[in-house]
């Protein structure tokens, strides 16, 4: 299989997985995972589809979370992390490694706002404890047919 075979299959993993994978560094220098909402996810954050539009060949994803988590503050110390996408029952695998960064532009938090989120975020998407994650992702690997792949990705311009 080609390398422009394992991104488009990778493309639709990123696009239908139930959730992300998050994986930072903590402060004794520990990789912690949690799982976070996967917003390029077609079927859950159908609203979202235009935001990612042009983003199909950097694979860029964005996150929404709490400013007051753990994992802020893993991010500012060490911008080192990892996403990982999975179909357990297709045994395909993607995970996805870059520096993640911090966005504080009110203005994405708005756009990837979604009904119910007042639960997280009460103040709303200006709510001083959201925040906005964003990855470009620099390498990818995963496991897809019974085959390992990796390839690179570069940042837009």
């Amino acid at each position: 299989m080609s390398i422009s075979e394992f991104k488009r299959i990778s493309l639709e993993l990123l696009e239908s997985a139930d959730a992300a994978y998050v994986t930072t560094i903590d402060t004794d220098g520990y990789p912690q995972t949690r799982c976070m909402f996967n917003l390029r996810s077609k079927t859950q954050f159908p609203k979202l589809t235009g935001v990612f539009k042009d983003h199909m060949e950097d694979f860029m994803i964005l996150f929404s979370t709490n400013t007051s988590s753990e994992k802020i503050i893993q991010i500012e110390a060490n911008s080192a992390a990892c996403i990982y996408y999975c179909a357990p029952k297709d045994f395909h695998g993607l995970m996805l490694a870059g520096n993640i960064e911090i966005l504080n532009d009110p203005g994405i938090r708005e756009t990837i706002w979604q009904d119910g989120w007042e639960r997280y975020y009460p103040k709303g998407p200006n709510d001083p404890d959201h925040t906005v994650l964003r990855l470009y992702p620099k390498k990818a690997k995963g496991w897809c047919k019974g085959r390992p792949f990796q390839f690179r990705l570069t940042e837009p311009k």
